[in-house]
């Protein structure tokens, strides 16, 4: 039988893990099960026709402090946690997520109310979610998708790759395998202490009433339907509708990854890992190995980033030259329509170049410059 919820305050599970990993299959699953997901959501799109049972507010929330921090979703810099923490020091997050999240407990603070908030940027705000919810009373419990990193990695950047260089392929997929490994050790770090639970996508689109079977006693949650009733006794579900096999579109290897091999095996075993805690969430001896995995990663990290000190400086020194480069031949151009117009104007009269006039002058040296570079 279902799980009562728990009586320190209205659950609010929190639905994190990279991106591609089936966080929209869990948030949706969990929605038709009976959790509120808060409006508005956002929009179903080609990329993901079932919908992504976000909430908008929560996605642009995410999105626009990490724009501000030039940080982005699955982030393999390890300084970017000192970044995010920074911020957050600020107050700002904190005070937004607390008059947002306020307003959603204020409607639903009814007994039986649970809600599910799904966003793959949210462990790097974990400390905020957190903070708030306690202040508020919410009982904050997060659930992870897990999905293999070549698949996650894959489904998109491969097929875009294909065609491009030996050289970039192996740049552009390292560093997202990197993204995967730094967030997934994230996402994990976030969850301890808490009530928590991760689940297989493949898992869940093979037998959803299986996979979240543990999902509802890790989180304690009050679901609309028996998970643990025989076939012979199962009630079509609105879940039978939404959640199935074909779902599974990318299913790739290590095999069509390019990425050097020790990041590839740290990325396995970090999959690995993770796949214990999915029956037991909070196992001391896997918390430790990912712990001496995640030090593991900083120093690689590190050791990547000094090798590559003089292309990085190159690099950067090749782009500021660009760039002044740029502003010189605007400059130069305005110049010269300037010119142009006083030649233009009537014999003794003050050219009137101002307004609309000078704007569209500086738009159009803009759109040569922009036009030559490309």
């Amino acid at each position: 039988m279902p799980t009562s919820p728990s009586q320190q305050g209205t659950p609010l599970v929190l639905v994190s893990g990279s991106g591609r990993s089936g966080t929209s299959s869990l948030a949706g699953a969990l929605k038709r099960l009976g959790l509120h997901v808060p409006q508005p959501e956002v929009q179903a799109s080609e990329t993901n026709p079932r919908g992504f049972y976000e909430p908008q507010w929560v996605i642009d929330f995410h999105k626009r402090h990490l724009k501000e921090l030039a940080l982005f979703n699955i982030d393999s810099r390890p300084a970017a946690v000192d970044i995010v923490a920074r911020h957050v020091e600020t107050g700002v997050p904190t005070g937004e997520l607390h008059e947002w999240l306020s307003g959603q407990l204020a409607e639903h603070d009814r007994a039986g109310d649970q809600i599910v908030v799904k966003d793959p940027h949210a462990f790097w705000f974990a400390q905020v979610w957190e903070v708030v919810s306690a202040e508020l009373g919410a009982d904050l419990r997060w659930l992870t998708a897990l999905r293999h990193p070549a698949e996650v990695v894959g489904s998109r950047d491969i097929a875009y790759l294909s065609s491009q260089s030996d050289d970039l392929r192996l740049t552009k997929e390292t560093s997202n395998v990197a993204g995967w490994v730094h967030a997934a050790l994230l996402t994990e770090q976030a969850g301890r202490g808490s009530k928590r639970s991760f689940v297989r996508y493949v898992d869940l689109l093979a037998d959803w009433r299986a996979a979240l079977t543990p999902v509802q006693q890790q989180l304690e949650l009050d679901l609309n339907t028996d998970l643990s009733a025989p076939p012979g006794e199962r009630e079509h579900h609105p879940v039978d509708d939404f959640i199935e096999p074909s779902m599974r579109k990318s299913q790739l290897t290590w095999d069509d990854v390019r990425t050097p091999d020790w990041l590839r095996d740290m990325a396995e075993e970090v999959w690995q890992l993770l796949g214990v805690l999915t029956t037991t969430p909070h196992d001391a001896d896997t918390l430790a190995r990912l712990d001496r995995i995640h030090d593991d990663y900083r120093s690689r990290y590190a050791d990547a980033v000094a090798l590559t000190f003089d292309h990085t400086k190159a690099e950067s020194t090749l782009a500021a030259r660009e760039a002044r480069d740029a502003q010189r031949a605007t400059v130069q151009q305005l110049r010269r329509d300037l010119e142009q117009a006083r030649r233009q104007s009537p014999q003794g009269q003050a050219p009137a170049v101002g307004g609309r006039e000078a704007a569209a002058i500086l738009r159009r040296a803009v759109v040569r410059r922009v036009t030559r570079r490309g």
